[in-house]
């Protein structure tokens, strides 16, 4: 699909359209399925949406197999309606990634074949309870964090998903603290499940936004193109100050010993992250990344006698009842 859109030639009027096209954007506006865009505009969403449809999918995994071991039945509710929520968000996504042309088939055959990207945070092992918790209150606020700032970039179908999709995660995350709130007020064992929970996902959550804008190949395009308003750092900067008092304040630390908040710039400074880990994750080699689309696979294989059902009814003719 990506080559065959690569070697499709521009419109002849091209630099007429792109200034039209750019000038929309500036104004405000949104771009929606039927309107002219470039072609690298239409790649770069398709996968851009691909690769977050993915994740919601990959994301569920972790979290659901805690849902036998759930504390008690309130929490067991509670987390099997927040992974049907993150499903949800998928199917939203590869229907707003559809609209650009890429059938969902497509799409879910390069996940489960390893052709495509998600994201490096749902490719580390829930060891303990904690890990869930951490999982709903820290990584779910940096998706909002992202996803806040995605909602009001340019293309319509993915920004309209976004919101929807933000005022879900909103109580995930809210869900999430109330369980972290819960574990600190606990026994000592408890506590320290907690931090020991933290140390272990603090760096993915660091570099769950991207590299650092000196190294993404596609912040400087996205960004003039309204797609990504606010860059990987600018992301990673919002999610510092908001959530680092909040750790403090809850009596965790993070296991970096350079962070500190710098008084003259106004801003939280991080140690460097290991960002070779980074790109080996999202190449398919992080520690549970290939039992997380083996499950996948499964889910898929299993599923496939219900696909033909649907397609056979589809060829069937309407029976019109009398």
């Amino acid at each position: 699909m990506t080559q065959m859109m690569n070697d499709v030639p521009e419109h002849p009027e091209y630099a007429a359209r792109l200034i039209e096209f750019e000038a929309r954007i500036d104004r405000g506006e949104k771009i929606e399925p039927d309107d002219w865009m470039p072609a690298k505009f239409r790649l770069q969403m398709i996968r851009l949406i691909q690769q977050h449809a993915n994740s919601e999918l990959i994301g569920a995994l972790p979290e659901g197999t805690w849902i036998p071991y759930a504390p008690n039945l309130r929490r067991k509710m509670a987390l099997t309606a927040k992974v049907q929520d993150e499903v949800g968000h998928a199917q939203l996504l590869y229907r707003a990634a559809e609209t650009l042309g890429k059938p969902r088939e497509e799409m879910i055959e390069e996940l489960i074949n390893g052709k495509s990207k998600w994201s490096n945070v749902f490719a580390y092992p829930a060891e303990t309870w904690s890990d869930i918790a951490i999982i709903a209150w820290l990584i779910d606020a940096a998706a909002i964090v992202n996803q806040t700032i995605m909602a009001n970039g340019s293309y319509g179908p993915y920004s309209r998903a976004l919101k929807r999709i933000c005022y879900e995660e909103s109580f995930h995350m809210k869900h999430g603290e109330d369980m972290i709130i819960t574990l600190m007020e606990g026994t000592e064992a408890q506590r320290a499940q907690v931090q020991d929970a933290l140390n272990r996902w603090y760096w993915p959550i660091i570099m769950f936004f991207g590299p650092h804008d000196k190294e993404s190949v596609h912040t400087e395009q996205l960004k003039r193109w309204g797609v990504k308003p606010k860059t990987n750092d600018e992301q990673r900067q919002e999610f510092l100050g908001k959530y680092m008092p909040r750790i403090y304040e809850l009596g965790l630390t993070v296991p970096d010993p350079d962070m500190h908040y710098d008084l003259e710039k106004d801003e939280w400074v991080h140690g460097e992250a290991p960002w070779q880990e980074f790109y080996d994750v999202i190449n398919g080699k992080g520690p549970m990344s290939e039992e997380r689309l083996a499950t996948r696979r499964m889910a898929y294989d299993e599923g496939k006698w219900v696909r033909e059902a649907l397609a056979m009814m589809e060829r069937l003719p309407h029976v019109v009842a009398s």
